[in-house]
């Protein structure tokens, strides 16, 4: 009877309990389904990281079953030698004025002057002041030392003057164009030119049509926000004049050639050859790129804050843009493809860059890949840097020296740095200079995890075929003159000839058509979303590059919040 009470009250109590158990459980499970609905899903950039790549082996990993594994040493066996272009012997510069073009002093009008106010960094000067003499040369009128931009976002004080060569610049062009470093007085008094800007890529017929007139009634002319302001189809001639001036006219000061040559010299010290990386992987590139990179809401809410300073500037799709490739490689990613070329993790790599998103978290998957790192904080003490530390355009033109003397060149972005060089080394000797198929290598890197590393790396050769910066990479007359400088670079055919017997591998001849092919493809078409992506920028006051380094400042268009947002 006393056990039969027991179990009653046993049973009472948890029949008490059962509610509040139940009322508990549903709690938990609402809860449960509230965070499921309200936590962001993984979306593919996120995915992109998350899984662990392995450098090399060692005896924790042998047991370890890893599918995707970078060699420690090298990147596979290779059929060509990675520290020069096929064919690039058969090439040469050859910018020499031919007998029809008259010289500066038979064509040179006496009551003609024209100035320029270039527009942004260091780079993209410089290609006003290069377009600047061809239009002088093109209105007959005597050219005065262009004005350097200093109110962009670095606020540069330098003027020509400290960057540049002056004497050289003027006795060189001499035969060219009439240069002096100011303009003449008139009637005791500082001559005020008319200032005017011209349209973007404006042919010989445009100045004429345009600037002529203004230029015959007001004597003296000055263009203002000179940058890309000169069509890249010119005649022969006015190109060859284009390569004398940006090859040969334009020579940095003794200060900046010591100093540049230094640390090349001291690059060279540690390794017979090396490779010079512009990185391009800031804040303000990738928030105004519009790409993430899998750091999930943090870098989102990050980069979002840094877009929403360009006003004009519309959201795109992280997704599209990616897959369009428009978005810089993360370092982890341009490491893996210079491995997958054949360069070793003993190749001693100078970086040029500004500040990294992610600061040295993101760099340690490159430095992994290779330990040789270095930049020009590195390899130079702060006083041997002193003097330059102050000016961004001439802390550019250091690193500017060093990937031009690389013997090779990666360029993670196609801006107006990457440009100059890839001309610059195509016109010198073909050096070779990398530019990432990031449109093809997109998909391999979202998938590399489930294939080898013998099959991603042959992958990644086949999709670079095309972006090597070899001889006739680029048919003539596309993209940016500057970039292909295809009018002055000329071919030895007799050598080629008598070489016609070698190995057809070094000749270039294997792969021909697949070369073809992804020029016709990808190279050419990537140029032309290039110039598809400036005229848009135009479109919304942005134009000819973004602010994300210091030796590529961005150019804006006189919008309020935008000059405010470059002076912060």
């Amino acid at each position: 009877m006393a056990f039969q009470r027991r179990r009653y009250n046993y049973y009472n109590r948890l029949r008490l309990l059962l509610p509040l158990i139940c009322a508990v459980s549903g709690a938990l499970l609402i809860l449960f389904a509230l965070l499921s609905i309200l936590s962001p899903p993984p979306d593919d950039s996120d995915r992109r990281i998350s899984k662990q790549i392995h450098y090399g082996t060692n005896d924790e990993k042998k047991n370890i079953p890893v599918v995707f594994t970078v060699p420690q040493r090298g990147g596979g066996k290779l059929d060509r030698d990675i520290w020069r272009s096929w064919n690039a012997e058969f090439f040469y510069g050859c910018c020499n004025a031919s007998s029809k073009f008259p010289n500066a002093k038979a064509i040179t009008r006496n009551d003609r002057y024209l100035a320029i106010a270039t527009s942004g960094g260091l780079n993209q000067q410089r290609t006003g002041i290069v377009d600047a003499v061809v239009a002088a040369r093109i209105l007959n009128a005597t050219l005065v030392i262009p004005k350097l931009d200093q109110k962009s976002y670095w606020k540069d004080a330098s003027d020509f003057s400290n960057i540049f060569d002056v004497d050289w610049f003027i006795s060189f062009l001499s035969k060219d164009v009439k240069i002096i470093e100011k303009l003449p007085q008139k009637g005791g008094q500082t001559w005020s030119p008319r200032r005017m800007r011209v349209p973007r890529k404006c042919n010989e017929k445009c100045y004429i049509n345009r600037v002529l007139p203004v230029l015959q009634k007001r004597h003296a002319v000055e263009l203002n926000r000179f940058d890309y302001r000169l069509s890249n189809k010119l005649r022969e001639d006015l190109q060859k004049l284009r390569c004398r001036v940006n090859y040969h006219a334009l020579k940095f000061t003794d200060p900046i050639l010591e100093m540049g040559n230094e640390l090349v010299r001291r690059m060279r010290k540690k390794s017979k050859h090396f490779i010079a990386l512009h990185l391009r992987f800031e804040p303000d590139m990738l928030a105004f790129s519009g790409c993430y990179y899998g750091g999930g809401e943090k870098e989102k809410k990050e980069l979002g804050t840094i877009r929403r300073r360009w006003k004009t500037l519309h959201v795109n799709n992280p997704e599209k843009q990616r897959r369009q490739g428009r978005c810089p490689l993360t370092p982890e990613e341009v490491g893996l493809m210079l491995r997958a070329l054949g360069y070793g993790s003993d190749v001693h790599i100078y970086v040029a860059s500004g500040e990294v998103y992610g600061g040295e978290k993101s760099l340690v998957p490159l430095k992994a890949l290779f330990p040789h790192f270095y930049s020009k904080d590195t390899i130079a003490t702060k006083m041997e840097l002193k003097p330059f530390s102050s000016y961004s355009s001439r802390m550019a033109a250091l690193d500017f020296l060093v990937c031009d003397e690389s013997d090779v060149f990666v360029t993670n972005n196609n801006g107006n740095m990457a440009r100059i060089l890839a001309g610059r080394r195509r016109y010198f000797g073909h050096k070779p200079t990398i530019r990432p198929n990031a449109k093809k290598l997109y998909k391999l890197f979202m998938s590399k995890e489930n294939t080898t590393w013998e099959e991603f790396a042959s992958r990644v050769r086949t999709f670079q075929r095309g972006f090597m910066g070899e001889p006739k990479e680029v048919r003539a007359g596309r993209g940016e003159f500057h970039e292909n400088p295809a009018a002055c670079i000329c071919e030895d055919t007799d050598a080629k000839a008598k070489a016609g017997k070698m190995d057809s591998r070094k000749l270039g001849k294997k792969n021909k058509k697949d070369d073809e092919q992804n020029v016709d493809e990808d190279a050419e078409s990537s140029e032309t979303d290039y110039e598809e992506d400036q005229t848009d920028l135009q479109d919304r006051g942005l134009y000819n590059g973004t602010r994300l380094d210091y030796d590529d400042a961005l150019s804006v268009s006189e919008e309020p919040e935008l000059e405010e947002m470059l002076s912060d």
